[in-house]
């Protein structure tokens, strides 16, 4: 896929540059240059509308000047606290969906404005700006090799610093005890896969009785990083076969399960849903949020209509073994959220042909959990993680 051009001019010369978004924006069309001697209020005003700078100063007041944008977005000044407070006197409360939708509005506002300052990228992906990182191996990881006849590109800040984190935790991974003893039990997410934090779901997988039979077949629909088929193996499951949409997730999932061990027990296919055939067992943990994705990381949370749940529950029956069943990881956040009730997905199980066989719970340990400050803590403290095991009506 060939990559747009951002255009600006500089001492009086028209120049342009590959233009990298992870999130597909697309270039901005008013750039100016930026350094040291810009302000952070100048910064902020030209972000705010729509204005990118491109950096030409010290790295690491780069990295200053996006903090002083961050603090300014999440500063609500006095003025605007007491409005707020006088108007909410007059309407009605604000319904969950409706907290949520304006929280992931500031949210995506957020980005828009902290996405304005740019880099430099010189065409072997190194950073031509004062005390800049060497961030090649970041930026080869989520960009993929550079040309050797490539040219010079322009990125976010922020979208960088993602790519450094990502590579950080690829290089350190993240311990699975499901997986059994260390060492050989670290997952090692990739840039744009998301990382398996959330240690409940997997816990889930890992106690809940596998049908009974020798030589069983499961199916892990979206494996991502490769976390459920590789406790799948673990478990003693003879043949796993694991799909994914995204070529990232195959690398990631086919990096992990050999580091794992377990590569010979488990085939990677890049397919939509279901691979052909039958199978004893189906787990699927698909986004658990129906809510549109407004990047790629994102469509590992927000399943915008349910797509993937609806495809998921539509296509289970048909892709059953007799006496097998399909195993649904599921949190019942969107149901706090006001995005969808509980009858709507039991509803949703009969409308498939599926029955419930037992839904088996966990409580979530991660930090968000018991953040007080967190915009959705309400939705939050009441969440639970269940995994569903369905089987046919008949």
């Amino acid at each position: 896929m060939s990559l747009p051009l951002l255009h600006w001019t500089e001492a009086g010369q028209a120049c342009s540059a590959l233009w990298r978004s992870e999130r597909g924006a697309a270039p901005p069309k008013r750039v100016v240059l930026a350094d040291d001697t810009t302000t952070a209020d100048d910064a902020y005003h030209l972000a705010c509308e729509g204005t990118a700078l491109l950096w030409r100063g010290d790295f690491q007041n780069a990295r200053q000047l996006l903090q002083a944008l961050a603090r300014r977005i999440d500063k609500t000044p006095q003025r605007k606290q007491r409005a707020a407070k006088g108007a909410a006197i007059h309407k009605a409360p604000v319904s969950p969906a409706d907290g949520f939708n304006l929280h992931r509005q500031a949210q995506a506002q957020r980005a828009r404005v902290l996405a304005m300052v740019l880099l430099p990228f010189n065409a072997d992906y190194s950073i031509p700006l004062r005390r800049a990182p060497d961030a090649r191996q970041a930026c080869t990881e989520a960009w993929g090799p550079a040309a050797a006849d490539g040219i010079a590109s322009v990125a976010s800040l922020r979208d960088l610093l993602g790519m450094t984190s990502a590579h950080e935790w690829r290089k350190k991974g993240v311990e699975i005890p499901a997986l059994g003893a260390a060492p050989k039990n670290r997952i090692h997410p990739h840039y744009g896969v998301f990382s398996p934090v959330r240690g409940e779901y997997i816990d889930l997988v890992a106690t809940t009785p596998l049908p009974k039979g020798d030589s069983l077949i499961a199916f892990d629909i979206g494996t991502g990083t490769g976390v459920l088929a590789a406790v799948l193996a673990r478990r003693g499951v003879a043949r796993v076969v694991a799909t994914d949409q995204d070529p990232r997730a195959l690398a990631c999932a086919r990096e992990n399960l050999d580091q794992l061990g377990v590569a010979d027990q488990v085939s990677l296919l890049q397919a939509n849903l279901f691979p052909q055939g039958l199978a004893s067992l189906v787990v699927c943990n698909p986004p658990w949020v129906p809510a549109r994705p407004s990047s790629p990381i994102e469509y590992a949370v927000y399943d915008e209509n349910s797509q993937m749940l609806r495809g998921f529950l539509n296509g289970l029956v048909a892709h059953l073994a007799p006496g097998g069943e399909g195993w649904l990881i599921l949190s019942d956040l969107a149901e706090h959220l006001g995005l969808r009730s509980r009858e709507e997905l039991l509803a949703a199980f009969a409308a498939a042909g599926l029955r419930v066989l037992e839904r088996r719970d966990a409580k979530p340990v991660h930090p968000k959990a018991t953040d007080g400050t967190d915009a959705l803590h309400a939705a939050r403290a009441a969440e639970i993680t269940s995994l569903w095991r369905l089987g046919p009506l008949h």
